[in-house]
This record gives structure tokens, C-alpha cells and sequence, in this order.
């Protein structure tokens, strides 16, 4: 017989579903772009439109079933992630009452309030949960209870996006430590449910069992076996958040492992114990990994890959990223001195960013082009990264000896050399770059028992393409690029709190 994996993957812009067989080679693929909705009257809304979103994921497992030609009986176990940070509300029948995706910043009021009423809330819950009051759930329950006190009466439970999508597949609710983790409610130490913030804010107990990531949940429901033409054989399996889970998904299961994924934001991931004292300053977010008894140090690069395709669509004529990193390429290391202003390194505990903008522009054209332009925006998101990995080192001891460097920027040379000389590491490019998915197979293959533990699954699966080994020389040049770019940032930042230019983005309550 033989034995399938179907994925969901329900990100911020799409859901699809890819069918793997169980050595990770790609069968079908099914994708459809979705919607979140804003709220008429509520500035910064973005709802999560579960009925909207399940037709588009049983269309999506359809499809991709229909494309593989395989015999769906053969498809042994189905899992999913999702965006971190959405969650959906349910009642006591189970019914789904209320939903909100990750970017959702409607709650800045109830962050406000927490974070004056509650001085020290904040910190305290970080040191336990990693995570600080920007995406987390309690200050979206809060604004529920506030501002929707029907629904919020009618509210039994909640989980994560991923949760609720095999809560379709089985009917059974539940949730897994790393995309539960971005709830804030939870503790990285016992990988479980912290009920004291809910208690300390005036929710009630909303809280689902905790499975772990690659645990058999269930079987399909006789409704999900009719309504998606999978068998009532099938597995559903935990799967996990979407970084977290592709992580595992590149073979990062060790401690110490580090994985930089260029997205369309960019995260630095270095694995972490799961014991670790977390530091005062805030200054990075900590999550559980999927991987038990592992948390993941976590520096987020805001927009990188979204002001590459402004770049690319405006200043670049349209030209493809292959052509402009061949532009690129004879633009010496420093791009002329231009320093762009977009992300800021990670400070979790102020999460905000200058006004976007390029200093240190010239009048010669010959040096002050596109091409230079766009080997700064390379250079800056290497930079910004290298910090956020020093500042993990620095409140956790762990130092990564390499990076995988994996998603959409990694198919870059330019930019993946470059991140090797700015960091000083050795940067591996696996085969496989887009690894949500493959993350995801693997939780099937644990819970089908085709693989004991994700470490395995990865040693079988993952494979590298190519490595870049740091210029040592470069790598000296780019320590003071980078001490050049905190001072001019730290400037621009100014303008932006003394309220002459708008932040790039800031998060709910600051």
C-alpha cells in the first residue's frame, strides 16, 4: 500500500493543501488566496472568516487529491499550521462564534489599559510566556468581553487558526505549545496553559487540552470524510505554527540550531532550552518549539520581503529580483554608504519602527541607482538579523556555529553570501525552502509512526543545496556598517517619537 501525508497550511494570505508522500517528495498542491476582514467602525480589525475559510480548505483538499490521482484511503494522516497569533472562539456546542487573524490590531485600548492598570503584568507574563501584550490573546478576549459582551457570554473556548482547522477534520478541540505559546497565556518551562493572566485581566476559562505537536488527535469525522472525500481512516494529527513547525520542517531540531526564514518578514530562529531565564529588557520574543522540551529565541524583521516587492514594482520598473541582484552584484560591499531605515531590530517590549527612508543618497548616478539601492535593502536585512542573532547569544549563551537560510530570499546568492559574510557563520540553503509545509508532513509522519521524532524525520528528509562561507575580511567591514546603521536608525527613530513622521509600524498600545 501506499501511504500518503495531506497538509493544510493556512497562512496570512492563503490556505492551501499539499499532498507529500512519506519521504517528502511533493504530490499536489492545491492554493487559494483568502481575505480577512475589517470590522465596519473598528480601526485596526482583521477578522478570521471561518466559514469562508473552510470552504476554501475543503475545496483545497479536493482539488489536491483530485490532482495527485491518488486513492484517498492511501492518504494515512492529515495535519496543519497556520499564522501564529489568530485565534477563534467558540461556545459550549462547539460552534465558532468569533475569530481573528494574526495581524488583528484592533485591542489597543485593552493594552492600554492592562499595561497601566497591571504595571508589571507585562514583565511578569514575559518571563513566563516569552511573549509581551502585542499579539497576544488576552488583550482580544478583553476587547470581546468589552465591546461584544453577547458573544463573549456564549464563549466556552479558544484555540489557534491551526487548532481549528483540525477541529473541522476531527471534532475535537485542542491545542500545541508553539502556536499556543503566541497566546501568551502559557508557560515555556511546563509547556502547558498559564491561567493566571486570564484570572489577573477578568476572563473567564476559555483554555482547550494540550496535545503535543505529531500526536494523534483523532480520527476524521463522518461530516469531514463527506465533506472532504478523505477517509474516516484517516489520522489527524497536531501540527504546529507556521515558523516554529518549518523550522523543523529544515532539520532544525538540536539545540543550538539556527534558521534565519526570508519571508515576507523575516525571522531569526536560534533553538533554546525550554528552562531559560528570559532576559528584563524584552528585547526578543521567546516561543515553544515543536520539538518537546525546546523553546526558540526569536528576532522578527518586519517587512523585508514586502519592501523588497514595493522596491522591485516602484524604484525597479518591475524587473525580477534574478535581475536585480545580478544589477547588484558589482556594487561594492557598503552600497556607497546608503542605509536604508525600515525594520528595527527586535525590541519586543516597545515594538515600533522609524519612518521608512534611504540615507545617505548621492547625486552620482553612476553610484546612487537601483542597483546600489537594492544591495542596500540585501546588506540592511543581513544586518538586522546579525543583531537579533547576537542579542539571543547574548541573554541565552546558545551560539549557533551556521545558519539554514531558507524561504523566498534564500534563492538569492548575492543575499545569501551576504548574510554569511554580515553574520560571520557559515549559511547552509536546503533544497527544499519553502518548509511550513514539509514541517508539517513530518507531525504526520511522527503521529502515522512512520518516524519516531522530528530529528529523525529531518536527518531522512532534509537536504542541502548549496553552503556560503563567511569573507572574513567582509564580515570585519559590515561590524562597523552595522554600528554606522544603529546610530542613524536610533536618529530617524527620534523624528518619529517626537511626532514628525509616522512610524513605519508600532503595535497596539504603544
Amino acid at each position: 500500500m501506499n501511504r500518503y501525508f495531506l497538509v493544510l497550511d493556512a497562512g496570512t494570505g492563503s490556505i492551501r493543501a499539499i499532498i507529500f508522500d512519506t519521504i517528502g517528495n511533493q504530490i499536489a498542491i492545491s492554493q487559494y488566496e483568502w481575505e480577512h476582514i475589517a470590522e465596519a467602525g473598528v480601526a485596526g480589525s482583521m477578522g478570521f472568516d471561518f466559514v469562508r475559510g473552510w470552504e476554501l480548505a475543503k475545496r483545497c483538499i479536493r482539488e489536491s487529491i483530485a490532482l495527485s490521482g491518488i486513492n484517498p484511503a492511501d492518504i494515512v494522516a492529515v495535519s496543519a499550521s497556520s499564522m501564529r497569533e489568530g485565534i477563534v472562539v467558540y461556545d459550549g456546542e462547539k460552534g465558532e462564534l468569533w475569530g481573528v487573524a494574526n495581524v488583528d490590531g484592533r485591542s489597543g485600548e485593552e493594552v492600554s489599559y492592562l499595561k497601566k492598570t497591571f504595571p508589571s503584568l507585562e514583565a511578569e507574563r514575559y518571563a513566563i510566556s516569552g511573549q509581551t501584550f502585542a499579539l497576544s490573546a488576552a488583550p482580544r478576549l478583553l476587547w470581546l468581553k468589552n465591546n461584544r459582551p453577547s458573544l463573549y457570554e456564549k464563549a466556552c473556548y479558544f484555540t489557534m487558526i491551526s487548532d481549528w482547522v483540525l477541529f473541522k477534520l476531527s471534532g475535537e478541540l485542542a491545542s500545541e505549545p508553539s502556536n499556543a505559546g503566541t497566546a501568551g497565556a502559557f508557560s515555556l518551562k511546563s509547556r502547558t496553559w498559564d491561567k493566571s493572566e486570564f484570572q489577573k485581566c477578568g476572563l473567564k476559562d476559555l483554555f482547550v487540552p494540550i496535545r503535543e505537536s505529531g500526536e494523534v488527535l483523532g480520527h476524521l469525522s463522518a461530516e469531514a470524510s463527506r465533506e472532504t472525500g478523505l477517509s474516516r481512516d484517516t489520522l489527524v494529527v497536531m501540527g504546529g505554527g507556521d515558523v516554529q513547525i518549518g523550522t523543523a520542517g529544515l532539520g532544525a531540531s538540536k539545540f543550538g540550531d539556527a534558521v534565519v526564514l526570508g519571508g515576507s518578514f523575516w525571522q531569526q530562529v536560534v533553538n533554546i532550552p525550554s528552562d531559560a531565564i528570559l532576559s528584563n529588557e524584552m528585547l526578543l520574543r521567546v516561543n515553544p518549539h515543536v520539538v518537546s522540551g525546546m523553546s526558540q529565541a526569536e528576532g522578527i524583521t518586519f517587512f523585508t520581503g514586502l519592501v523588497m516587492r514595493w522596491f522591485r514594482n516602484t524604484l525597479g520598473c518591475g524587473k525580477s529580483y534574478a535581475e536585480l541582484e545580478a544589477m547588484a552584484k558589482d556594487v561594492p560591499l557598503g552600497s556607497y554608504g546608503i542605509t536604508p531605515i525600515f525594520s528595527d531590530r527586535m525590541n519586543y517590549g516597545e515594538w515600533i519602527h522609524a519612518s521608512p527612508s534611504f540615507i545617505g543618497l548621492g547625486l552620482d548616478e553612476s553610484k546612487y541607482n537601483v542597483a546600489s539601492m537594492f544591495r542596500a535593502l540585501e546588506e540592511n536585512a543581513c544586518i538586522v538579523s546579525a543583531i537579533n542573532l547576537e542579542n539571543i547569544k547574548a541573554f541565552s549563551g546558545v551560539s549557533p556555529d551556521s545558519i539554514t537560510f531558507a524561504s523566498g530570499a534564500s534563492n538569492g546568492a548575492l543575499w545569501s553570501q551576504i548574510l554569511a559574510d554580515v553574520t560571520g557563520l557559515a549559511v547552509n540553503v536546503p533544497v527544499v525552502k519553502e518548509a511550513t509545509a514539509l514541517g508539517v508532513a513530518m507531525a504526520c509522519g511522527i503521529g502515522s509512526g512512520d518516524y519516531k521524532s522530528f530529528e529523525e524525520a529531518g536527518s531522512a528528509i532534509v537536504k542541502m543545496e548549496r553552503t556560503y562561507e563567511p569573507n572574513r575580511s567582509n564580515h570585519t567591514q559590515y561590524k562597523e556598517i552595522k554600528e554606522k546603521w544603529l546610530k542613524v536608525y536610533s536618529k530617524q527613530m527620534e523624528l518619529v517619537k517626537e511626532g514628525i513622521l509616522e512610524p513605519m509600524w508600532k503595535a497596539p498600545g504603544i
